[in-house]
């Protein structure tokens, strides 16, 4: 008998999403804020949220009676929950997620983590709650999934982390962000499929998120064994549950290691890109000097020149298809 469910997430039209939102008020949901979200509300140990992505996230003890008897008849007015699998065949299908974190952020390294799923793990994860990190804005939340995504029987993982020295070479050989990252994500791939023994069955296929025009950036940059398998590259592909494990992996690799930069330092390096990233990396200069900021930082950025007082190139305009990240933030 499968435990009852704690955690649901789906999509909404926007049809769907409003009359949520209303059966919510007139239902008495306490509302919440919660970050990148249209509306949340909370109501007898029952979190809902639907993202401004169109996504559904609901939560908590009430989770199976909210679906059964909300969601499903007066919101989706069709019945889903017990017929996942049906619906959605290619949920159980054996494969590889890849996904990354810290790119956008100019402290820290860049982590990229892929993660192994067959049947008994999805199963395994109906009631854990495994989505896309940047939709868990607590990091003790996104450590406690990382570990129970590590520990599930039958799933294999691997993290790749690029410190930020190591990654500062990279980007001054590559100039390229994104044949950087189809680096990060090729050589994930290649360590999973080298513990090809412990996956059963074999993967049929690689997922992630497509980061660049060419899709051919990934394939060009895996070697022979990451070839043996299809590589599936689209947008959104976090909704994918081995994509959205391997964002929690590599999130909770990302927060762990911008921890222990912050400790050797004694300083609080902040997430992101900002005003106040810019203030902490003028300080940082200025008590640790130019010289050490390619230990912490991505040097593209445009921060690293603001922090040493150096002038800032002119913005290129963007095209479709360019080479991305030489001048970001």
């Amino acid at each position: 008998m499968k435990p009852p469910l704690t955690a649901y997430s789906g999509k909404l039209t926007d049809e769907q999403a409003t009359t949520l939102g209303e059966w919510l008020k007139e239902n008495n949901y306490t509302p919440r804020q919660v970050p990148y979200a249209r509306f949340a509300g909370e109501k007898n140990k029952t979190n809902v949220v639907f993202y401004e992505s169109g996504k559904l996230v609901v939560q908590g003890k009430g989770t199976q009676e909210f679906v059964e008897f909300v969601l499903e008849p007066l919101i989706l007015q069709e019945a889903r929950t017990g017929y996942e699998d049906v619906l959605n065949p290619e949920r159980l299908v054996p494969r590889i997620g890849v996904d990354e974190s810290g790119k956008g952020d100019f402290f820290g390294p860049l982590c990229v983590a892929g993660v192994y799923v067959n049947e008994r793990v999805i199963h395994a994860w109906s009631a854990l709650g495994v989505r896309d990190s940047k939709n868990i804005s607590s990091d003790r939340k996104i450590a406690e999934l990382a570990e129970a995504i590590r520990n599930t029987p039958g799933c294999v993982t691997t993290v790749v982390p690029i410190g930020n020295e190591a990654y500062n070479r990279l980007y001054h050989k590559m100039r390229s962000v994104n044949t950087l990252l189809a680096w990060g994500h090729a050589r994930v791939i290649e360590n999973l499929l080298a513990q090809k023994d412990r996956m059963n069955p074999a993967p049929i296929r690689a997922i992630s998120d497509q980061f660049a025009a060419d899709k051919g950036t990934v394939e060009r940059a895996l070697m022979q064994a990451g070839r043996s398998i299809e590589l599936v590259q689209r947008h959104k592909a976090e909704e994918d549950l081995a994509v959205a494990a391997a964002s929690i992996l590599a999130r909770h690799e990302f927060v762990t290691r911008l921890a222990a930069l912050g400790r050797q330092y004694a300083v609080t390096f902040p997430k992101g890109a900002s005003a106040q990233v810019d203030a902490v990396a003028r300080t940082f200069v200025e008590q640790h000097g130019a010289e050490h900021l390619a230990k912490v930082a991505k040097q593209h950025f445009r921060t690293a020149l603001r922090a040493q007082g150096l002038p800032e190139p002119p913005r290129q305009e963007w095209r479709s298809g360019s080479r991305g990240g030489q001048n970001t933030a």
